[in-house]
């Protein structure tokens, strides 16, 4: 996957699809996560895959709070963006 496939610049205008991620099986989110950009990652999976709470991740991550909600923001935005590619594609959720 090539690194301008991502824009780390998600704005709240575009729409997130909680449904479609909800929907998703772990290993399929963990797929989404892993493709993610190397600084989104560790964020994403203490939170959408341990369900740990931002305080906790943010203080292992050594990053404040706000930041680590900007980074989980960002990276369900992708996340969405990428499963509606998909989905536009033909593939579907399961892909």
């Amino acid at each position: 996957m090539r690194d301008d496939e991502y824009d780390l610049d998600v704005t709240a205008a575009q729409p997130i699809d909680d449904a479609a991620i909800a929907a998703l099986s772990r290993d399929e989110l963990i797929q989404a996560i892993v493709a993610l950009p190397p600084e989104l990652r560790m964020g994403m999976g203490g939170i959408l895959l341990e369900k740990r709470t931002y305080s906790d991740v943010s203080q292992e991550l050594g990053i404040r709070q706000a930041e680590l909600v900007r980074q989980v923001h960002r990276g369900r935005a992708l996340i969405s963006r990428q499963l509606a590619a998909r989905e536009a594609a033909g593939e579907g959720a399961a892909g």
